[in-house]
């Protein structure tokens, strides 16, 4: 799954000074790489036609797809903004027994790729599909993407403004509505894009609970129809859903913002005492632990245990699998991490409305699915360097591309935070803006990039369509391995690849954890 959260920062007021060009090239360039997708979708259209593309557009199957998507990312994102936010209130404001136990827990899901996660519901329930199944597995799976921005805001929100309120007479209900989730509402929008934009793009869980949406359809378009006009048309509609959900998002995010009655106030606050409500309370993290990890675990330790055979012939071992996969993704975090500094420091230390636009743009990737960008890249590469065709090289700009806004986020929320009195000292001295960026300014964000290594190294590693389409000839990853295993029954073959996936992820899961708690207040709050 597209996993990751949105710690980005409140706005850091601007160094009044001209705009590096050095800064402003390199946040272009990056961002005319983004826009590589964007423009061979155009070059589809224009190749079609607008009859063509009018009569693709405006039929049956469309206003399906877009029933199916929307309606699923309604209710998949209301019911994790619900979870996510409860679960997070519980365990930060609350004495429930073992909280510290279970903010791991929760947590946990975000390492499980998608269509993991649906391959164990499935392999215990075949019935398992459609629309019902689809909400029930991708909100298991999602809804930390929701809990751990919220829960940072609980952690960091300052508890007099609470106190006054119920001084002024506000009851715990309109306290808790008018209060806390007013503070917690930016970290809430941004946790509900993510878990929004992962659902536009999701592909390999919707396929295994047979459940139609504008990727399964734009896949199956491109690969067994090889009807590039139809999906072309279909990607072009997912592209203005990306933008009407970053729009609404941008509109979305008003007040709300957290704020402490005195500078650098950090009061302890006493966890609020459940009474008879613990027991209720304590089954429900037990009921949502068992589903959304006791289920996808506890198969993939059954298909270890029983073993299996299978028709397919054995393409890769497991750690040559394995090997290929910790390679391209470690090789896209790297450039996607180095690509996100510029505009990171653009966005942070030299806001406007056009460094904003470019910052905002970047999501747009979030809601292309893999097959849009692996295709695109395909396009270009045959036509102006077609030494990179069937290269790993490839691969990983791909990865990178798909995953950049993950990056961004992360290296963002370092810049807003690191001082810049040190590096102006530093130029005050007499050091060249280069000596100052590899001697100051990489050293205060570091923690920063290594929060965006972790989140594109995650994202990429368990990428499944992408990767179908531009593996190298010859080699296998540990998601194209599962896959081909899954589509032929052989669960109990696929079994040893999904677990070695979520063994790898859990890494940088857990630093990724440790990383986001020790965020300070602002930095749980997204821009």
């Amino acid at each position: 799954m597209t996993v990751a959260t949105l710690p980005q920062t409140a706005p850091v007021p601007a160094v009044h000074r001209r705009r590096p060009r050095s800064l402003v090239v390199g946040s272009v360039v990056v961002a005319a790489t983004l826009v590589v997708p964007l423009v061979f979708l155009l070059l589809q259209a224009i190749q079609v036609g607008w009859a063509e593309l009018s009569k693709l557009l405006f039929r049956h199957l469309t206003a399906t797809l877009l029933w199916n998507t929307v309606r699923l990312s309604v209710v998949v994102t209301a019911a994790s903004a619900v979870i996510g936010t409860a679960a997070a209130w519980f365990v930060e404001r609350t004495d429930l027994p073992g909280r510290r136990v279970w903010a791991v827990l929760v947590v946990i899901p975000v390492a499980i790729p998608d269509f993991v996660v649906s391959f164990g519901w499935v392999s215990v329930a075949p019935s398992l599909h459609g629309f019902g199944a689809a909400v029930l597995v991708m909100t298991l799976a999602v809804y930390p993407l929701v809990y751990l921005p919220v829960a940072a805001s609980f952690r960091g929100a300052d508890p007099g403004q609470e106190e006054v309120a119920r001084g002024l007479g506000l009851g715990r209900t309109r306290t808790f509505v008018r209060v806390t989730l007013a503070q917690a509402r930016p970290a809430v929008l941004g946790g509900c894009l993510l878990v929004a934009l992962a659902l536009l793009a999701e592909y390999g869980a919707f396929e295994i609970l047979r459940y139609q949406t504008f990727t399964t359809e734009i896949f199956t378009e491109f690969q067994v129809g090889f009807d590039a006009p139809a999906a072309c048309a279909l990607s072009i509609v997912l592209v203005l859903l990306g933008l009407v959900l970053l729009t609404a998002d941008g509109l979305g995010r008003g007040g709300g913002r957290m704020s402490r009655s005195g500078p650098q106030v950090a009061r302890v606050r006493q966890p609020r005492r459940l009474g008879r409500a613990t027991v209720p309370v304590f089954a429900g993290f037990v009921l949502l632990v068992a589903l959304a990890l006791g289920v996808p675990f506890g198969t993939l330790v059954y298909w270890l245990v029983q073993g299996g055979r299978t028709t397919l012939p054995a393409a890769a071992s497991l750690s040559s699998a394995a090997w290929h996969s910790a390679g391209y993704s470690a090789g896209a975090a790297a450039l996607a991490t180095a690509a996100a500094l510029p505009v990171a420091l653009l966005s942070v230390r030299h806001p406007g409305r056009m460094t904003m636009a470019l910052e905002r743009s970047t999501f747009l990737v979030l809601a292309l699915p893999g097959v849009v960008i692996a295709l695109a890249l395909v396009f270009f590469s045959e036509r102006y360097a077609a030494f990179l065709y069937q290269h790993s090289a490839l691969l990983i700009v791909a990865y990178a591309i798909l995953f950049f806004p993950l990056a961004l986020v992360a290296v963002r929320a370092s810049v807003a935070q690191a001082p810049t009195g040190l590096e102006e000292m530093a130029r005050a001295l007499g050091s060249k803006p280069w000596s100052v960026l590899w001697r100051v300014t990489l050293r205060l964000v570091a923690p920063g990039l290594a929060a965006a290594f972790c989140l594109v190294f995650l994202s990429a590693v368990t990428e499944l369509t992408s990767t179908l389409i531009l593996v190298p000839t010859g080699a296998q990853t540990l998601a194209t391995q599962f896959w081909a295993y899954t589509t032929n029954l052989s669960y109990g073959a696929a079994a040893p690849y999904a677990t070695l996936m979520v063994i790898i992820a859990v890494i940088p899961s857990y630093l990724l954890g440790r990383w986001f708690n020790r965020l300070p207040v602002n930095a749980a709050t997204p821009t």
